[in-house]
């Protein structure tokens, strides 16, 4: 379904009347399940993308005013809840805006003190009760779960890398990957740890946004940025301080893996995403042979 900024107006003039008179344009890096758009200075208003990541919605009106207070980084802060409409026939949300920049490598301060603040995030995160948290499963793309619902597409991208890489090498990491399940109670998990979620101020980690995959579970798919981000001093630093032991270290290093594949093979070659899939890849290979 096409989402536009019209559309937007149109939602929140029939649902909202009291922001009609807000200025409403669309966030630069709006994110691929939702779609985010600024609603004055203060607000966003978040869309999903299609029916399957709608489920996201309501999980975040839920448990983010529960995620917030135990939290030392501000998160989104939901508002209010928008109704489906035979325009778009899903929920969608608004939410307090948080300032701040999307994370890369030039615009902070020191890696590794990138890698102690994220950590510690994730800490508070798990820390937090997850008795009543919802199950990894289809809802969050299993996050959280048993990283064997890839295997598949895992095991044919491998296939189809013959000359370009150490397939051997590959699939043994990956093996290392399935050889070890969760066995520890659930803990809560964000699901998507990823540059476009972190934001920055001031050289530091300032927000963390989007947790529409969050989920209860195994705690190491949201490990993937010390492959994704961290060079090899920095992810060190962010796995003492995660305190993982070696197997979950080797799942974490298989979602990443998981990752790096589907985006170098399913994207246009020498595209932005292919090319970042590559960077991970080496990234991993690099850091599997150092051990």
């Amino acid at each position: 379904m096409e989402i536009t900024t019209e559309l937007v107006y149109r939602l929140i003039a029939s649902q909202f009347p009291q922001w009609r008179h807000l200025t409403i344009r669309p966030v630069e890096k709006s994110g691929h399940d939702n779609r985010t758009y600024r609603l004055g200075n203060e607000m966003t208003v978040r869309l999903p993308s299609h029916e399957r990541y709608a489920s996201a919605i309501e999980k975040e009106l839920t448990w983010l005013p529960i995620f917030k207070p135990l939290l030392s980084l501000p998160i989104p802060a939901p508002i209010a809840k928008g109704e489906p409409t035979d325009e778009f026939p899903l929920p969608w949300s608004v939410n307090q805006w948080i300032d701040g920049d999307t994370v890369t490598p030039s615009n902070i301060r020191d890696l590794n003190e990138f890698a102690e603040d994220l950590a510690g995030f994730l800490k508070e995160l798990e820390a937090i009760d997850a008795r009543r948290g919802i199950p990894a499963g289809v809802q969050n793309f299993h996050r959280g779960g048993n990283l064997v619902v890839y295997d598949p597409d895992t095991r044919s991208i491998i296939e189809t890398l013959s000359g370009l890489y150490d397939q051997q090498l590959l699939t043994k990491i990956w093996d290392l990957a399935l050889a070890t399940s969760y066995q520890s109670a659930p803990v809560w998990l964000h699901g998507d740890i990823a540059v476009g979620n972190l934001l920055v101020q001031n050289g530091r980690l300032s927000g963390v946004i989007d947790f529409g995959t969050m989920g209860v579970g195994d705690p190491s798919s949201d490990l993937v940025m010390a492959w994704n981000f961290f060079d090899d001093t920095s992810r060190d630093i962010f796995l003492s301080i995660m305190n993982v032991d070696q197997d979950t270290i080797d799942r974490a290093r298989g979602w990443a893996l998981w990752r790096a594949l589907i985006t170098y093979a399913w994207n246009e070659k020498d595209s932005e995403a292919s090319t970042w899939g590559k960077r991970v890849l080496d990234t991993i290979i690099e850091d599997y042979n150092r051990q």
